[in-house]
C-alpha cells in the first residue's frame, strides 16, 4: 500500500516538472526563436564548410569556383537570418499583441 501511495505521489509531480517549462506563451516563443536561431546557424556552418571545400577543391575551374563562392553567399545570408530571427520574432510579436 505504501508502494503505490509513492507511485500516486510522485506521477503528478513529473507531469507538473515535465510541463512547467510552457506555461505563457512568452516562453514558448523564446524557446522556439533560441531552437529556430541555433538550427539556422547549423545550417549555416554546413553551408559554408561545403563552400570551402569546395572552393579549395575547384582546381581552377571557373565554374566550381563560381558555385563555391555562391555556396559561401548562401552561408553568410544564413547566418544573417540567424542574427535578425529574434529581431523578427519581437516584430510579429509586437504586431499580435503577444
Amino acid at each position: 500500500m505504501t508502494a503505490a501511495a509513492v507511485i500516486t505521489t510522485t506521477a503528478p509531480a513529473a507531469e507538473a516538472a515535465a510541463y512547467a517549462v510552457a506555461k505563457d506563451l512568452n516562453t514558448v516563443i523564446g524557446n522556439i526563436t533560441k531552437w529556430l536561431v541555433g538550427m539556422l546557424v547549423a545550417l549555416a556552418t554546413l553551408f559554408l564548410t561545403i563552400g570551402g571545400v569546395r572552393y579549395l577543391l575547384a582546381g581552377g575551374d571557373p565554374g566550381e569556383v563560381a558555385k563555391a563562392k555562391d555556396t559561401l553567399k548562401y552561408a553568410a545570408i544564413g547566418y544573417g537570418v540567424a542574427v535578425l530571427a529574434p529581431v523578427l520574432v519581437q516584430i510579429l510579436k509586437g504586431f499580435v499583441g503577444a
